[in-house]
């Protein structure tokens, strides 16, 4: 598939044991199956050609005669397809007898990958019949249906390279291995493969599912890959173990899709192999260069531009489960208020000084500093919340911003700035009638300079209350509401500062104090810098900018993971479906783009302030940008994008 992402498969096939005729079968129907719904990568159970459960059928020679003769059909079946499949069978080598996954691809056999650890312990006794596989390749004969013979690399430390996506490099590890404490797939990680297979047969035994599950996903994310885990079902004989098909596809520590147990089951996804790349290019510690005496094996697939059958999240700064949601939140106000506390403690501050407007972010900032004092015990009477109306603002916001200092104890100040910023006007000789960025602006360094003074006349801490978005857009007046001497806000997005200011609404106890916050919730952001119209708020951030929530989407994949901008656009497109057409996420990623590049000098000299997430714009941390580089090369993709 087109930007990175690779369809890819888990099954569980219906056996019967020892039957490989009638197996190779059901492996046939399960590839056809894959193949028709554009998979590329398909994962069979462990010994699935004969059965995990055959004990000491493995040591006749028919049988194990038998399994290759399945696969000789397995493999022939294959030709004229590009899907990479995984099949498990007992390999006789060298007098020896191994338990492997043969890769299949395109009508031959790529490689042949052992089972490294083999469990001897329990209910399993595979010792009794299989040898250790061997880490180092070398070349076996193996003869196709039609009598040709060619050499296929055996060994546990083989990477199968997809040389038309630069992005898939596959290796695989069998059952046990995943649960040894140095698994294969370690190495493998770190010799560059991005996504494991896993060929298994677990039992399934009370619990076992669970930990299985997080087994999977947290390899996954330590790896930072790609893991298919495909295990073997019903049909295994119930003579001593039962076996569910537990299949699992996870991606860097998220659960792509896994199979209800006890019913054999294909299970799909699209994994987002782009993110794996990013990810690893991100984390400098993570080294993928350590393929010393690994066997390169290249394959090819055709990529085709399909839809994505993945869920994006349009809101991937916020938790959708609400218990997942309520944690985060406490979580990150009390990261804010620790981050302030401690810079409070450091100065021997008492006082804060705060520009309380009404709004959204001055809310939540003047909430993080009533949980600072309270962990100093300082009195919050000693959080001096200046309210400054002038040309914007209504009497809703006005209203909110008096009752919400009042209801949380702190001291209220009210200093009108109209008069000062119209003699200001008079002194740069600008007309007030002109109600240009001039006009705007001058606000808010008015109202910057109050609070700076006040912080001086009684020694307290200007705390600034801009959020991450708005120093993403540059949504902010340079040396103004860009300003403080600590900023709580400043990694934290929009999408999510609503919830963290309703989350607190939801627990305060006070139901004066959360009739105030359900109401600054629901009022349209705005700076308030132009005259209201009819009392109503008449400057709409989002209809200036747009909607925060496209916005934060763009940040999202634009920092954390480096997206090019038609993905970008493509993921946007898939998460908004029904919410926003092409056309106007594509005007909106213009946008971002534009003020991203062109506002990197007002994130160039952020105040401090605390990280909260995984994503964040201080020039001493996350984001290194040069002021004046160019959009250029984003820009030009964004123009030959074809809006549906």
């Amino acid at each position: 598939m087109k930007h990175g992402f690779l369809r890819v498969a888990a099954a569980t096939p219906e056996i019967k044991v020892a039957d490989t005729i009638y197996n190779c079968e059901q492996l046939i129907e399960e590839f056809d199956k894959a193949v028709e719904k554009k998979c590329k990568l398909i994962v069979l159970p462990e010994l699935c050609v004969c059965g995990y459960t055959c004990n000491d059928l493995f040591l006749q020679d028919r049988l194990l005669e038998a399994c290759m003769d399945a696969l000789k059909n397995f493999t022939e079946h294959t030709k004229g397809t590009d899907c990479l499949a995984f099949v498990g069978l007992p390999m006789l080598v060298k007098g020896k007898l191994y338990n492997v996954a043969a890769a299949v691809c395109g009508g031959r056999v790529l490689a042949f990958i052992p089972k490294y650890c083999i469990p001897n312990y329990s209910e399993f006794y595979e010792a009794r019949y299989f040898a250790e596989g061997n880490r180092r390749a070398f070349d076996v004969k193996f003869t196709d249906k039609s009598g040709e013979s060619y050499d296929v690399p055996m060994g546990t430390d083989i990477l199968l390279r997809c040389t038309t996506m630069p992005e898939l490099t596959v290796a695989a590890e069998i059952c046990e291995d995943v649960w040894m404490p140095d698994s294969p797939s370690i190495r493998h990680a770190m010799a560059g493969a991005t996504v494991i297979v896993n060929l298994s047969a677990s039992d399934e035994t009370t619990g076992k599912s669970k930990y299985r599950k997080n087994l999977i996903k947290m390899q996954s994310a330590k790896l930072v890959c790609t893991y298919i885990y495909a295990d073997a079902g019903e049909g295994e004989s119930t003579q001593d173990l039962v076996f569910a098909g537990h299949n699992i596809i996870a991606e860097n520590g998220t659960m792509l899709a896994t199979s209800q147990r006890f019913k054999n089951q294909m299970v799909y996804a699209d994994t987002d192999l782009g993110r794996i790349k990013s990810e690893r290019r991100r984390i400098g510690t993570f080294a993928t260069n350590k393929n010393e005496g690994y066997r390169i094996v290249d394959f090819d697939i055709k990529i085709e531009d399909l839809e994505l059958k993945r869920f994006v999240d349009n809101a991937p700064f916020v938790p959708g489960n609400k218990e997942d949601r309520d944690r985060r939140c406490e979580e990150i106000l009390s990261i804010q208020a620790m981050g302030l506390k401690k810079r409070l403690e450091h100065t021997n501050c008492k006082q804060a000084v705060i520009g309380i407007s009404g709004g959204l972010d001055s809310t939540l900032a003047l909430l993080v500093i009533a949980r600072a004092f309270d962990a100093l015990d300082i009195p919050r009477k000693n959080i001096q919340c200046i309210t400054m109306p002038c040309f914007g603002t209504t009497d809703r916001t006005y209203s909110n911003a008096c009752n919400l200092t009042k209801k949380l104890g702190a001291t209220l100040t009210e200093i009108d700035i109209k008069e000062s910023v119209m003699q200001h006007f008079k002194d740069i000789g600008h007309d007030p009638q002109v109600k240009d960025v001039t006009y705007e602006n001058a606000q808010a360094r008015e109202r910057t300079q109050i609070l700076m003074d006040v912080a001086n006349q009684c020694g307290g801490m200007v705390i600034g209350t801009g959020d991450l978005s708005e120093l993403a857009l540059g949504w902010a007046t340079y040396n103004g509401d860009h300003m403080s001497m600590y900023g709580v806000n400043g990694s934290v997005p929009k999408t999510l500062v609503r919830h963290l200011v309703r989350y607190f609404a939801d627990t305060c106890g006070d139901e004066k104090l959360a009739s105030v916050l359900y109401d600054v919730l629901d009022t349209p952001v705005s700076p308030e810098l132009l005259p209201p119209e009819g009392g109503k708020i008449s400057q709409k951030t989002e209809d200036i900018v747009g909607p925060y929530e496209l916005h934060d989407f763009f940040l999202y994949y634009v920092l954390r993971f480096g997206y090019e901008p038609a993905k970008v656009y493509r993921l946007a497109c898939h998460a908004f479906k029904g919410v926003y057409d092409g056309e106007t996420i594509l005007k909106w990623l213009k946008t971002f783009y534009r003020r991203f590049f062109s506002q990197q000098f007002k994130r160039s000299c952020l105040p401090d302030g605390p990280k909260v997430g995984s994503v964040a714009v201080s020039p001493r941390g996350d984001l290194r940008m040069p002021s004046d580089a160019c959009s250029r090369l984003w820009l030009e993709e964004l123009e030959k994008i074809q809006v549906n």
